[in-house]
């Protein structure tokens, strides 16, 4: 959806002097994905954003949407096209919220009833209710209302490609976290191809498909999430995303991944002791999941009680008090651990259904194991 070829943009300073703010850069964001452009004040991700809807003109190279040199666009189409959110909210205070909203969308021709069907549908989506906010001004609303009006204003005439320069970045940390949640499912409805400025690691990490870090006006590496911090392409990248940056993969990697590296074995309420007693003995395990019919996990026997032992895995059962959800992150997974003074914990899926198990091992063994769910870096 959006392609970056070589793109250039230098100033002149007053001394004179040339200055390159952005050098070279090529990068494509595929449609639906979110890019953010990652790296410190100065580097040049402001400037490479804003010359796709031509705020800034590049001094060479392109710039496609949908595959069309946007050199060949006429401005204001090209803008009507793209959705812009800045830090600076910029909303119009003498206009109520839904006029706000549907600015573009009436400039547009739209006529009224679909522009009020369009900011009450917006306003729910970020959980504002349409009917005690619409009328109201920007200044009855506090600043993290605000940033959310200022957002979905950016989604109201439907384009296709979005412009973020530090949305968040101007509210609370609270607030802050709670508008990133509504953005993500805004995103998960819509589908939009964004392209969005940070310099929070963090929030580059829980909203991006991709991450391009720039540094000096150059994208040094553009990866997933989980490939940059697992492998950063030089020092400048690892001192950006931290020295915590193991720990940070934790909120990246779901559970099923890592109870999908290793094989699954149970047992029934039935299963003699004797061959529990086997499995775990070939399979070198402390214990064994028992489970029910369903395939849902009712407890678990431990191999020094099952050796040497008559009966069935019911006479021996131990109680499990804590699971994990399939799709939750390590993060998660592993404040559950200590929290309850656990070593493992079973992985359920959305049914109930045992599909594994994540210890702490087996996360220390995933993280160590070069593993990523992300892309292939790609260093210009």
């Amino acid at each position: 959806m959006i392609e970056l070829k070589n793109l250039c943009k230098t100033f002149t300073q007053k001394n004179g002097q040339l200055f390159k703010a952005v050098d070279d850069v090529n990068l494509t964001v595929n449609e639906g994905e979110i890019c953010v452009l990652l790296g410190p004040s100065g580097c040049g991700k402001t400037t490479t954003m804003k010359m796709i809807n031509r705020l800034i003109t590049p001094t060479s190279g392109q710039v496609l949407i949908n595959g069309e040199d946007t050199a060949n666009i006429d401005t204001v189409t090209l803008r009507r096209n793209i959705g812009y959110v800045i830090q600076q909210i910029g909303l119009f205070p003498n206009m109520t919220i839904e006029d706000n909203i549907t600015v573009v969308p009436r400039m547009l021709g739209w006529d009224k009833k679909r522009c009020r069907e369009r900011a009450r549908e917006l306003m729910s989506m970020v959980a504002m209710d349409p009917d005690r906010f619409l009328q109201r001004y920007p200044r009855e609303m506090s600043g993290g209302q605000q940033q959310r009006i200022g957002v979905i204003r950016a989604l109201a005439a439907d384009a296709p490609v979005l412009l973020m320069d530090e949305p968040f970045g101007a509210v609370d940390p609270i607030n802050r976290e709670q508008i990133q949640n509504e953005f993500q499912q805004m995103q998960r409805q819509l589908g939009k191809t964004v392209l969005m400025v940070s310099h929070d690691i963090d929030e580059a990490i829980k909203l991006g498909d991709q991450i391009a870090v720039f540094r000096q006006g150059r994208m040094v590496q553009c990866a997933g999430a989980d490939e940059i911090l697992a492998h950063p392409a030089d020092e400048f990248v690892a001192s950006f995303v931290g020295q915590d940056r193991t720990l940070k993969r934790l909120l990246l990697v779901q559970a099923r991944e890592v109870a999908d590296m290793q094989e699954t074995q149970t047992a029934t309420l039935d299963t003699p002791l004797a061959s529990a007693f086997g499995v775990m003995d070939d399979s070198d395990l402390r214990h064994l999941t028992v489970v029910d019919a369903d395939g849902k996990p009712l407890g678990y026997v431990r191999r020094k009680e099952a050796k040497g032992v008559e009966g069935v895995c019911a006479d021996k059962l131990q109680p499990i008090s804590v699971t994990s959800q399939a799709d939750e992150n390590l993060r998660v997974v592993l404040s559950r651990l200590y929290e309850h003074n656990l070593t493992w914990l079973p992985v359920v899926d959305t049914d109930g259904r045992y599909s594994g198990e994540v210890s702490q091992d087996y996360i220390a063994g995933y993280l160590n194991s070069g593993r990523t769910h992300g892309r292939v870096a790609r260093v210009n």
